[in-house]
């Protein structure tokens, strides 16, 4: 099986009855996010479900983040404390990512959940909430790519990695954020940082005056996506904070930084010659899988400011950089 890749310039109203009927079958499709492609299935159908996971070769332990069309739906399936709702009214649509208790009576098959009492939410941006609503089901969605690889921000990265296991991929453009939504618990008046991601630490306290409570160091306790110590990693070993570079490694930097060597590395990358946060979280996995592709011995990644979405950048590098079992 080839999968087949609709274009959403060309004819959007196709891509989304093809998206919808390709669902309904319980085969995953691989669709546009703001954050990154998904690969998303229906959350209700525990074939689907069981087809997300053996596409992707992901752990049965790790938990999906499950999609919602508006904050109505989600309200069927999860239950809301004030500050989750507050800060669900202020981001939604959009990359953030909360832990909830589950609602008595919800559909959403365990599979989706890890068998946990608690489930993800979010409310995509876009073409995959349109989805969604045609549906009239939550859809489950982790990241469309081989589980531990390096995340996806094209269909054109889907289509290299999983294209000859899907039947259906929506080609929406770059992904615009290109990280991972940022998950949050909040347990009373603490509001804990599972990952960071496309909304900040600074604009989550700017909402709620709550302080945030990061995570310091992995644990065996899995609740959320993401949490995995090695994760998001290209096939060449990544070495962070590089001061010098070899002429057999690929260099990745930020800000039109100076690194001793650069003139004869294998490659170099700017994720933003600007020193643009944004800029360089929407071409962090471009640019791992750009640098991949050449087959160094290394990629080197000079230090990115750990500020803003800087701190969802040095999360993804950390995952990357991590020993890998």
């Amino acid at each position: 099986m080839t999968a087949r890749i609709i274009h959403l310039r060309s004819d959007e109203e196709d891509a989304l009855h093809a998206a919808v009927d390709t669902l309904r079958e319980g085969l995953p499709v691989a669709l546009p996010t703001e954050t990154v492609y998904g690969l998303a299935a229906d959350a209700t159908n525990p074939l689907a479900l069981t087809r997300i996971y053996e596409t992707k070769g992901r752990p049965r332990f790790n938990p999906l983040i499950c999609h919602m069309a508006d904050f109505a739906m989600a309200e069927q399936h999860a239950l809301f404390d004030p500050v989750s709702q507050r800060l669900a009214e202020h981001f939604w649509p959009g990359p953030l990512t909360l832990i909830l208790p589950l609602k008595e009576g919800t559909p959403i098959h365990p599979l989706a959940t890890a068998g946990l009492a608690t489930v993800g939410v979010r409310v995509p941006v876009g073409f995959a909430g349109s989805v969604i609503r045609r549906l009239g089901r939550p859809l489950a969605a982790p990241s469309a790519n081989t589980s531990g690889k390096v995340s996806p921000t094209s269909a054109q990265h889907v289509a290299e990695d999983l294209g000859e296991k899907l039947a259906l991929i929506i080609d929406g453009g770059a992904a615009p954020v290109g990280v991972e939504s940022t998950i949050l618990c909040v347990e009373g008046n603490t509001v804990r940082l599972l990952r960071p991601g496309g909304v900040s630490a600074e604009q989550i306290e700017a909402v709620t005056r709550l302080p945030i409570v990061r995570q310091e160091a992995p644990t065996a306790t899995i609740e959320a996506p993401g949490m995995l110590a090695s994760h998001y990693a290209p096939g060449a070993p990544v070495r962070l904070n590089a001061v010098a570079v070899g002429p057999d490694e690929a260099l990745i930097c930020f800000g039109n930084q100076e690194v001793a060597g650069q003139n004869e590395a294998a490659a170099l990358f700017d994720l933003s010659p600007a020193g643009d946060l944004a800029e360089a979280a929407a071409n962090l996995f471009d640019y791992l899988k750009k640098a991949d592709a050449i087959r160094p011995r290394g990629i080197a990644v000079a230090a990115v400011p750990n500020e803003g979405l800087g701190e969802a950048i040095n999360d993804r590098l950390a995952r990357a950089a991590a020993p890998r079992s």
